[in-house]
């Protein structure tokens, strides 16, 4: 890594817009890499610093480009819940399709954390695979209910799930649906949903086939 790479990491980890224009300008590689294989996009989607990671965009960097731990900058968006990240990074043309090392698409680690903004946004802005399953048999659905914690949160984001499509009945590894695991857990509200949503779409009660 040469010093000028150097100068572009520093500048993204530390959100110095300024910094990271002159580092460009003095000939850096906006896909030089740390240590741990993180680009400059990277750095600064994980830190939220959008300018920065606006300018990086412009300048042609990688918004699927992956570390060590197969993270990318499109991918931690989900993680991060950073809706203003996300659109600065659509401009990039990220693969919605590109996994994580569970298997997941940003859509998943967002579901789980209850991140409802990035829910909404990614759903209604991109045509991000909904009923995506990842290594460990979960969809994003799935994932709400099995490791959310019921609240309000989780709540509005099984809702966005299920008004953009997503599969009530699709069972994870183990066949159990996320219907099930809500009222493994307790959580009445959610059960409520998950069984309306089931019901709608059963043709013995009148539903859609």
């Amino acid at each position: 890594m040469t010093a000028i790479d150097q100068r572009l990491l520093v500048a993204a980890q530390a959100g110095d817009l300024a910094a990271a224009e002159a580092a460009l300008a003095d000939g850096a590689n906006v896909e030089a890499r740390d240590p741990h294989g993180r680009t400059p996009l990277l750095i600064a989607a994980l830190a939220d610093h959008v300018p920065v990671a606006e300018l990086l965009v412009k300048a042609g960097a990688d918004p699927d480009a992956q570390d060590e731990r197969e993270d990318s900058p499109w991918l931690v968006t989900g993680v991060t819940g950073s809706v203003a990240m996300m659109r600065a990074l659509l401009a990039a043309g990220p693969d919605f399709g590109l996994t994580n090392r569970f298997g997941g698409v940003s859509l998943i680690p967002a579901a789980e954390r209850g991140h409802v903004a990035y829910v909404r946004a990614v759903l209604d802005e991109t045509d991000i695979d909904v009923d995506h399953v990842n290594r460990l048999g979960w969809t994003a659905l799935l994932e709400a209910v099995i490791l959310g914690d019921g609240g309000r949160a989780h709540t509005e984001v099984v809702r966005l799930l299920l008004a953009a499509g997503a599969d009530a009945q699709l069972p994870d590894a183990d066949g159990m649906t996320a219907l099930q695991h809500a009222e493994r857990r307790g959580f009445d509200t959610l059960a409520d949903l998950l069984r309306g949503a089931t019901t709608s779409l059963d043709p013995e009660n009148g539903g859609a086939a």
